[in-house]
């Protein structure tokens, strides 16, 4: 019952699970982070990455509300930023030609 399409759907969904694990084993093993359980069940990394230890109160894992001081993100900051300055990210640090 199943078209070539399905298969093909199938096969590319492997291959991206497997090429997350070999991914994240890599970045486990370059950290030492690499224990006994990851060893024997390395496709426990396909949705979870490997450095997340799993405390909300850890400073890289956590809410950065919650566990940092001054209870902003970095995407608020930038937000929230001089928005009189315009700055050009595309820019070689010349002036513009229209300005």
């Amino acid at each position: 019952m199943s078209t070539e399409d399905d298969k093909i759907k199938n096969s590319t969904r492997r291959h991206k699970d497997t090429n997350a694990i070999n991914k994240q084993v890599k970045i486990a093993k370059s950290n030492n982070h690499f224990d006994q359980q990851n060893i024997k069940e390395p496709h426990r990394l396909v949705k979870h990455h490997a450095m997340d230890c799993g405390n909300p109160e850890c400073y890289m894992c956590g809410n950065p509300r919650k566990t940092h001081k001054d209870k902003l993100t970095t995407q608020e900051k930038r937000l929230f930023q001089d928005v009189e300055k315009t700055t050009d990210r595309h820019s070689n640090g010349l002036p513009n030609k229209d300005e």
